[in-house]
């Protein structure tokens, strides 16, 4: 399998940064996921370091290729966010560590991914947005709907309220697990944090994406953008992606 992956991690203006990232490659599979350590939530840096260690485990000890992709990102992000209902467990509810995270998985020209939250994936191809997971927000409802539109969403007073974590309450959260068709040579794979998407058009940033350029570069301009569309308020601003050769 020949990718090419790149990956970004900008604090904002923020006092920290809660947001962990990674990209693990390897000649059969990939995985590049983001979490975000929710704001306001004590150790949402520990709990985010933490899922990210949780899936990097989990994937370096399994043989490869996986033989049940969807089972492996379901059992994983499961034992991250009980990893997080541990470390919290002594902690009042509204202190316990949560998070939002966005995972993908790549074997066998096939892309697996999961979600929580309003960290997001894509799927691009040709400079456009072939597909994106839907977030976990009654602002992302209200967009369905049609009764906001993407600017609105934008500065909408909920955009930043989720109705799904890891963390928190013991029983697993209702994740959003999928895969896609067959990739094609050219496809690019995001997985981001909503400081990175929020500031960005999901158009321009496929087009940004699917230029050729090299992967690092266009991403890290990427990055600085967003950061700079937020401003004073900019959020902790992840991303990873991979770029699918053959």
């Amino acid at each position: 399998m020949r990718v090419d992956v790149a990956q970004v991690s900008l604090i904002g203006s923020r006092e920290d940064n809660q947001d962990r990232g990674f990209v693990a490659v390897n000649a059969q599979a990939a995985l590049l996921a983001v979490v975000d350590g929710m704001g306001g939530h004590a150790a949402g840096a520990v709990a985010a370091e933490l899922a990210c260690n949780e899936l990097q485990r989990r994937f370096a000890a399994e043989s490869q290729p996986l033989l049940d992709p969807l089972g492996f990102l379901h059992l994983a992000l499961g034992y991250a966010h009980s990893a997080m209902v541990a470390l919290g467990a002594d902690m009042p509810m509204e202190r316990r560590p949560r998070a939002t995270c966005a995972v993908c998985l790549v074997q066998d020209n096939v892309a697996y991914w999961a979600h929580a939250g309003d960290s997001r994936v894509y799927l691009l191809r040709d400079g456009h947005v072939l597909y994106r997971t839907r977030d976990h927000s009654h602002v992302e409802l209200l967009l369905q709907e049609g009764i906001i539109t993407e600017q609105q969403a934008q500065t909408h007073p909920l955009r930043n309220f989720v109705e799904v974590c890891l963390g928190g309450e013991p029983q697993l959260p209702e994740m959003q697990i999928a895969r896609s068709a067959p990739l094609r040579a050219g496809d690019v794979l995001l997985v981001c944090s909503d400081g990175f998407w929020s500031g960005l058009n999901d158009e321009h940033l496929a087009r940004a994406l699917s230029t050729g350029q090299p992967l690092q570069s266009v991403l890290n301009t990427l990055a600085e953008r967003a950061v700079q569309h937020g401003g004073s308020h900019s959020d902790n601003t992840t991303a990873a992606v991979l770029r699918f050769k053959d």
